[in-house]
């Protein structure tokens, strides 16, 4: 496990990145994009959510590749000309063994260095505890993921088959719970305020929303699992997530306590138990 200090300056060394190397075609970012409390103190940036750090590592690059390839929710990779699916359908999901294990194979690209390999495979280690998952490393699988060190933070969503690639950039991605938002991606999962059910629990202030990327926070039309809502999700946009003037862009509508938006630090164990419902899993011992 990657300690607090080596998370902080990670953390610095993406906002210095990211502040100076802003793409033009970002004309509605604003100086005042994050609350106060994280434009002011980069101490308590350690609050932010995965999809925070997402946010300001993809708004570091163009919203289109050459490729083709385009971005819903901000860090989803949709193909120009391919369908893009909504996961919860069998046909997207990556296949159990007969031992009651998803075996997801992976590979690494050399660009990785020692310190970035460890932050990946601790995100992967956070997914794998308490579910039926197993990240493998690649020898001949015919899906896998193809991790490498592209602009940005992103994956395809579900299993699309074949070599898949999930970009990780480093430094600016280098926090495994990044890892683990990108790798649920991956494994099927879309953000937890596009739940078709968000409105019953969380305000969208679209006023305060970047105006080109209010399309980031429509509602995907899926299958809740019949698992409650989860504030704590590290599938959650924060609060401040794509704030134009620093003012908050989601608000939970529970009122009886102090309720955070997401987190960066692992899977709940919400998150964990829809894995293993959408797997139809069952909590295995290594």
């Amino acid at each position: 496990m990657m300690d607090l200090t080596v998370n902080s300056l990670l953390s610095m060394v993406v906002y210095i990145c990211c502040t100076w190397a802003i793409p033009a075609q970002s004309t509605s970012v604003s100086s005042k994009r994050l609350p106060k409390s994280y434009s002011d103190d980069h101490i308590l940036r350690s609050e932010m959510t995965a999809m925070d750090q997402i946010i300001e590592a993809n708004e570091c690059q163009a919203a289109q590749h050459p490729d083709g390839t385009s971005f819903r929710d901000g860090d989803i990779a949709v193909t120009s000309g391919r369908r893009s699916k909504v996961c919860f359908a069998r046909s997207c999901l990556w296949s159990k063994s007969v031992d009651g294990h998803v075996y997801v194979a992976y590979r690494l690209s050399l660009d990785y260095s020692d310190l970035d390999q460890r932050i990946i495979r601790s995100g992967m280690e956070n997914v794998e505890s308490g579910t039926c998952v197993r990240f493998v490393p690649w020898t001949h699988q015919r899906d896998y993921l193809d991790i490498q060190p592209k602009s940005g933070c992103w994956s395809y969503l579900g299993q699309r088959g074949g070599r898949q690639t999930l970009s990780l950039q480093s430094p600016a991605c280098m926090l495994s719970g990044v890892a683990s938002h990108e790798l649920m991606h991956a494994l099927g999962f879309v953000h937890e305020h596009s739940r078709i059910d968000r409105d019953n629990y969380v305000t969208v202030l679209w006023d305060n929303i970047w105006k080109d990327r209010v399309r980031n926070f429509e509602k995907f039309k899926t299958n809740s699992l019949n698992v409650p809502y989860d504030y704590d999700s590290i599938m959650h946009f924060g609060m401040y997530s794509y704030s134009e003037d620093g003012d908050p862009t989601l608000k939970p509508k529970r009122k009886d306590q102090n309720i955070h938006l997401g987190q960066r630090t692992g899977l709940s164990q919400l998150d964990k138990m829809k894995i293993n419902k959408l797997y139809k899993c069952e909590t295995l011992e290594d």
